[in-house]
């Protein structure tokens, strides 16, 4: 189950207040004043079974790293030869705000440990990274 809900890059799309079965009324309300989009749009299916990231849809842009892991015949980054590549490099912007800097953490924890124990460990994988004091050489420890 946790398979359709998990990106191929790893972002936990079920721990997402985008995501279709976490999505709130007041969430859609905010967002739909910031962004001018219709606030019934603004739920998001996951990135798997043709569907993309919300950010993206909603600016019509396409994922390239969607595309990459289609190109390459494989379901998740991890499973590729040249993993980890460039698609996955943590960037500073939006850093506290946006999961993508963790992504790289959540496919080598699913490459470990699978993708089934992987969905009961991310939601306090993300909890980590939003809430905890920076202490360098410590990590999420």
């Amino acid at each position: 189950m946790c398979e359709k809900i998990v990106a191929p890059c790893g972002i936990d799309c079920f721990n997402c207040e985008m995501y279709e079965k976490n999505v709130t009324q007041e969430f859609q309300e905010r967002l739909s004043l910031a962004t001018g989009i219709p606030k019934d749009k603004i739920v998001c299916k996951g990135c798997k079974d043709g569907n993309i990231c919300l950010f993206l849809s909603i600016r019509n842009q396409k994922c390239s790293t969607l595309e990459c892991v289609k190109s390459k015949g494989v379901d998740y980054c991890f499973q590729c030869n040249e993993f980890p590549c460039e698609y996955l490099m943590p960037i500073a912007d939006g850093a506290s705000k946006y999961p993508h800097n963790f992504k790289l953490y959540n496919l080598c924890t699913i490459k470990r440990i699978g993708l089934e124990a992987f969905c009961e460990k991310a939601g306090d994988i993300r909890k980590t990274y939003f809430s905890k004091q920076m202490n360098i050489g410590e990590g999420g420890k």
